[in-house]
């Protein structure tokens, strides 16, 4: 059995260090999401700040990726995964003790990005201790860390409510401090890990079209994880007048969904090939995003995020099983490469929704938007996938034999 097999390569500790470091870093990270609704009222938003203030987190994140992943390659991902938690601690304090203003927000916003920046390191090192038979799980599981997303909408507005938005932010180091030392004690870098690439040989990488179409993919289906992530709660409570703690735990169930699905996705990915399930998956996210559009009342709306968030949590974890298979010396850099391009998806996306709300007084257009990119999106993975199958003779007759 594929899973038996599983569980005896690699290095679990390091593959469980590394979900820990990532789920605490995505908590932290769409920290500003859960407790927007908060923030919201003291600051008297519009829906333009609104949607920049849960976007800018995300472009923090995207922008801190490539160095971080860089860095990662050079240093070790260990050494680089205690440096991104150490320095997350910056912000969560300023946002505890400090922060009263939306320009305080906002640059506090920005160096929460270290934390999503965590992406670029958590998944290389677990991804190297494992063969390309094994590289979807291996990379699902890692990445499955986006659940710190739900302890971070499940927790974050029953604390607000209870006590005020900064103590989130306070609270928030107690689990971060548990998890550097976790990580500080059992993560491990791969002793056979290659050595880190010379520049030259990095630019070659980018001057081919795969890794940019890759980063288009993902910045759709990981950009719209995150980004309807950070939004929807305020989407729930604006819409349709759901209470704080309600939306909040509207986000909690489906971002569940996306969340831990991510390892299935990575799992199918090795089974029938990543490419042909992108287009599947991405199909299932465009039409499920074009009715929520249509605004349909608030429990036919929560269903379809639901299934919306399964697609792009499974999809996320089908990308990352093709990456390494494709690139396997180059999987740091690609990892924070794609992973910056899923970032700026995220913070796009609650902006398209928040200005188009304030624009046109309606959600609709928004959501309609994202739905016509991602079957753009797939028109491109069609003439991608049949590249790759060309270029491997094995994945080619593996997936005429699934047909």
């Amino acid at each position: 059995m594929r899973l038996k097999d599983f569980a005896k390569a690699g290095h679990p500790p390091t593959l469980l260090s590394a979900f820990l470091y990532f789920d605490i870093s995505f908590m932290i990270w769409v920290i500003l999401g859960a407790t927007g609704t908060f923030i919201v009222e003291d600051l008297g938003l519009s829906p333009a700040q609104k949607g920049l203030m849960v976007g800018i987190p995300v472009l923090g994140g995207a922008l801190m990726r490539i160095p971080m992943g860089l860095l990662a390659d050079r240093y070790g991902g260990k050494r680089m995964g205690m440096i991104g938690m150490l320095l997350t601690m910056i912000p969560l304090t300023w946002g505890w003790l400090f922060a009263n203003s939306l320009s305080e927000i906002y640059v506090l916003g920005f160096l929460l990005g270290i934390a999503g920046a965590s992406f670029a390191v958590a998944l290389p090192l677990a991804s190297r201790w494992y063969p390309k038979e094994h590289q979807g799980l291996a990379m699902g599981i890692a990445g499955a860390g986006n659940s710190g997303t739900v302890l971070a909408m499940l927790f974050g507005p029953r604390i607000a409510t209870a006590y005020d938005w900064q103590t989130v932010f306070g609270l928030a180091l107690i689990p971060l401090v548990i998890a550097f030392i976790v990580f500080a004690t059992f993560a491990k870098d791969c002793s056979t890990e290659a050595k880190p690439m010379k520049f030259a040989e990095y630019m070659r990488v980018m001057k081919q079209k795969e890794p940019w179409l890759f980063a288009f993919f993902y910045s759709l289906s990981f950009g719209g994880f995150v980004g309807l992530t950070s939004y929807l709660t305020l989407f729930f409570f604006d819409q349709y007048g759901v209470s704080k703690v309600r939306a909040g735990d509207f986000v909690t169930l489906v971002v569940f969904a996306g969340s831990f699905v991510r390892p299935i996705g990575g799992y199918l990915a090795d089974k029938y090939g990543g490419m042909k399930l992108l287009v599947f998956l991405f199909g299932g996210a465009a039409a499920t995003m074009f009715i929520v559009g249509t605004l349909p009342p608030v429990y036919v709306a929560l269903s379809l995020l639901f299934v919306t968030l399964i697609f792009m949590g499974a999809a996320n974890g089908a990308l990352f099983q093709v990456i390494p298979v494709r690139f396997p010396k180059e999987v740091g850099l690609l990892t924070g490469f794609v992973g910056a391009a899923g970032g700026l998806g995220g913070f796009f996306l609650p902006n398209i929704l928040g200005t188009f709300k304030q624009v046109t007084g309606s959600y609709s257009y928004g959501f309609w938007w994202v739905a016509a990119t991602m079957l753009i999106a797939i028109l491109f993975m069609v003439g991608l996938k049949r590249v790759i199958e060309l270029r491997t003779p094995k994945l080619a007759k593996r997936s005429k034999a699934v047909r």
